[in-house]
């Protein structure tokens, strides 16, 4: 049979197979015992044209059940505009080559410094990376960093309400690389910050990592946490959301020396569970210390602007075993994609996304306490996210919600469900969950 997209003749298979002193492509295989080979007819359809190949896939697709989303746990289901997949898939984007040539990569290069700008603007921060894997390896990325950066110590210290996904991450690094991760139990849905300080001032804490807003949605208050830990030579992490930090208050402005976190709140879409991007913000003074890439700006023979990977040598493609880190590649396509969605939200989209992922959180929450089934798990402030106790068997909660199409009730603990709404929630979206709440 001829398979006109695939390149090779039979006249170029027998001139491979005689340079390898084979006859047949059979023989490629000899080495495999003849009980293990299969003989039999593969359970494949016959060739289909172009357009029965679409209806058999589109018949697929409607076996799939779409579902109003109202659950959050790390992956939000945020609006992006249409015209940004449009601008990411121009073929100057998704053929640029590698940027470790400036002189062909000029596009990339300067993508790759917007994103960094842009979160440097989100974050507070002097700099920042592009970019990580997702959020969780940037959190733990950001531990290897405050153990590198103190030299010393070796113990990290995290707040439990960091969200569950991130701390399994950190927990599989530190074990691998030694370091004594430490978790302080959360109160009341927030952060320790008294047991923290006790913690810290024994000196031999190298830093503390906390979430901002935190794993139950909370929107927490670090007044002072950065002073006590810097008078202790202990640096502060925080893993923030990059969607929220335009109206919240920065990790910079809390003190913080290094920001982390998760990209996919920029629009991204959930696709069950990725690609995201991850991304690490620091100051000046710890630039040097952060894995990842660093594009700067400078100018040509010419005079002309120009843009340029620099402070390599911390990188894993200069140092290997020295550098800061083993991430070497990272999400460029994915960081171009934030950059696109930033640039065209603007300051006053991303606070609309906010106003509106607010408006319909707080509604969504003020109605289910209302029902005899929930009531406030904690009484702290919330963006988007929150957790109600319910008295409800939960496992039959969400079923019922997905018969009825919807996809939330996420498990926190026994008892405990979170619930999310974002400005992508329509108000019939969420009077229906409504209803089928007080149906139960």
């Amino acid at each position: 049979m001829s398979y006109k997209y695939i390149p090779h003749t039979q006249s170029d298979i027998d001139e491979m197979l005689k340079a390898i002193g084979a006859t047949t492509v059979d023989d490629l295989y000899s080495d495999i015992p003849e009980n293990m080979l299969f003989k039999g007819d593969y359970n494949l359809p016959e060739s289909m044209s172009e357009t029965e190949v679409r209806h058999f896939i589109g018949n697929l697709s409607h076996r799939n059940q779409v579902c109003s989303i109202f659950a959050g746990a790390g992956a939000y289901n945020h609006y992006a505009p249409s015209v940004v997949g449009h601008i990411i898939e121009r073929s100057e984007f998704l053929t640029a080559y590698t940027p470790y040539q400036p002189e062909i990569s000029q596009g990339t290069l300067q993508y790759i410094f917007e994103f960094q700008s842009m979160m440097s603007e989100l974050t507070g921060m002097q700099c920042c990376n592009a970019s990580m894997y997702d959020g969780p390896t940037a959190a733990a990325e950001t531990m290897m960093m405050c153990v590198t950066a103190s030299k010393k110590r070796n113990k990290v210290l995290v707040s439990a309400t960091m969200p569950a996904h991130v701390l399994r991450v950190m927990r599989t690094y530190a074990h691998f690389h030694g370091i004594d991760l430490q978790e302080v139990a959360a109160v009341e849905g927030v952060s320790d910050l008294d047991a923290i300080k006790v913690a810290a001032a024994a000196g031999d804490v190298a830093g503390v990592i906390v979430a901002q807003p935190n794993r139950y949605g909370i929107v927490e208050d670090y007044t002072g946490l950065a002073d006590a830990l810097h008078s202790n030579k202990t640096l502060l992490g925080m893993y923030a959301d990059p969607s929220a930090l335009a109206v919240l208050k920065s990790p910079a402005e809390w003190g913080a020396d290094i920001a982390c976190g998760d990209g996919q709140t920029l629009g991204m879409p959930l696709s069950c569970g990725g690609p995201y991007v991850g991304y690490m913000a620091t100051t000046k003074d710890l630039v040097r210390k952060m894995p990842g890439r660093i594009v700067g700006a400078t100018h040509d023979v010419n005079g002309r602007r120009a843009f340029v990977l620099t402070l390599q040598a911390r990188e894993q493609h200069i140092r290997r075993e020295k550098a800061n880190s083993n991430i070497c590649s990272n999400q460029s396509l994915m960081a171009l994609y934030a950059t696109v969605y930033l640039s065209l939200m603007g300051r006053d989209g991303m606070k609309e996304v906010n106003a509106s992922s607010y408006a319909n959180a707080h509604y969504l929450h003020d109605e289910l306490c209302k029902s005899s089934h929930f009531k406030p798990a904690f009484d702290k402030p919330f963006l988007k996210e929150f957790v109600l106790s319910t008295d409800l068997d939960i496992e039959k909660l969400q079923k019922h919600l997905l018969a009825n199409g919807i996809f939330g009730a996420v498990k926190v603990a026994e008892g405990q469900v979170s619930f999310c709404a974002t400005e992508n929630n329509t108000k019939e979206e969420i009077e229906h969950l409504l209803n089928v709440i007080k149906s139960i």
